[in-house]
């Protein structure tokens, strides 16, 4: 078999800077891509087609849960949001690792289907009142909705041992160094090195 890439799963609460540190990863590291989910939502001004989503029909969508095609799915605020699973194959089998932003519920159902292939970051703020901070200076959510993204995110973080990696975003720069350094250690594992020098290492095995 070829080499493959892995599946670096972010799970953060939301005001964590999980999308942030994404973005900046997928531009700064060669061949790694972030996840394009499926969803059933209108287009919003300045989204494109096949690049920030995959814009399907609600039916659509549900001929594709009942065909098992998707990692896994949700359903938000009355629309779909899924992850395909022949989209991120394709993008591993072509030798790119993919980033995949999704809450610790997704992040299980993904573990269970691609446990050989996934490695998994939780993303903590520095503490609960930096959090509390960044959702209220963020301007977009009533009071009511803040307190409820803090009781989600104390849910959340019960959930934080069953991620391989736990990064804490106090410094972004520092927070994307943690990340670039999980994601270059997986690359250097010896399993994977192997594979991807096999001739090389056939030069001096042959001898």
């Amino acid at each position: 078999m070829g080499y493959t890439g892995s599946l670096f799963i972010i799970a953060a609460a939301s005001g964590t800077g999980k999308t942030s540190l994404a973005n900046a990863l997928a531009g700064s590291i060669l061949d790694i891509c972030i996840s394009v989910s499926h969803t059933t939502r209108p287009m919003r001004f300045g989204e494109k087609e096949n690049l920030s989503y995959f814009f399907v029909e609600k039916n659509a969508f549900e001929e594709m849960i009942a065909a098992k095609e998707f990692l896994e799915y949700a359903e938000v605020f009355g629309h779909y949001y899924g992850t395909s699973q022949r989209w991120v194959l394709e993008q591993l089998q072509s030798g790119k690792d993919v980033i995949l932003d999704i809450d610790w519920q997704g992040a299980q159902k993904v573990r269970r289907a691609m446990p050989e292939s996934v490695v998994s970051v939780f993303l903590l703020p520095p503490s609960r009142d930096i959090l509390r901070h960044r959702l209220e200076t963020r301007n977009r959510d009533s009071a009511e909705i803040v307190a409820d993204r803090l009781l989600k995110a104390d849910s959340e973080v019960q959930h934080y041992n069953e991620f391989d990696y736990l990064v804490i975003n106090d410094n972004f720069d520092q927070a994307l160094m943690d990340l670039k350094n999980i994601i270059l250690a997986q690359r250097l594992k010896c399993h994977r090195q192997a594979v991807k020098h096999k001739k090389l290492l056939a030069e001096f095995l042959i001898h």
